[in-house]
């Protein structure tokens, strides 16, 4: 079972409405113990080589997408608002005399990984490099590429410092 591209936790629970693609790259999929994927939820492996890991009992509200690119990881307990972005890739675009379609993809930043304990607000973006604190919460419409520590509050675009949990 271990290296299968996809594998969901029998007490896992995925709406029928949900869409999840599983690679053809060799990219693993995992889906952790008693979490929920909403309807209309994308996870597509595309891009990079990264691996998409979600731990247990956390949810995943309608409308988010979540792009393997170099790599996700959500602890457990990570709450997603709808219409969240995960995208763990930027396409190159250096050069004017090669269509940016055909550039691929810029080096990798790390992926995208989330602790334990974690809320990310309604359309909050998330992209390579970002690395969110244990009980840390990003607000709504927030774009996050960047280091949030433990139990901190930020939002805004690009993301910053707000302040402190109580």
């Amino acid at each position: 079972m271990a290296d299968e591209a996809l594998v969901i936790h029998p007490t896992a629970k995925v709406s029928p409405d949900a869409r999840i693609h599983p690679s053809v790259r060799g990219t693993k999929i995992r889906i952790g113990a008693h979490s929920e994927i909403y309807d209309f939820v994308v996870i597509r492996a595309v891009g990079g080589t990264g691996d998409i890991e979600i731990g247990e009992h956390c949810y995943l509200n309608p409308h988010s997408t979540l792009y393997s690119g170099s790599g996700i990881r959500l602890g457990n307990y990570v709450m997603v608002g709808p219409n969240v972005s995960i995208v763990p890739a930027n396409h190159a675009f250096g050069r004017r005399d090669v269509p940016m379609r055909l550039q691929g993809f810029a080096p990798a930043k790390g992926g995208v990984v989330i602790g334990d304990d974690v809320w990310i607000g309604a359309g909050a973006t998330l992209l390579d490099g970002a690395r969110i604190g244990r009980g840390a919460v990003i607000a709504a419409g927030a774009v996050v590429e960047s280091e949030v520590p433990p139990y901190q509050v930020w939002g805004g675009v690009p993301a910053r410092f707000l302040k402190e949990r109580p």
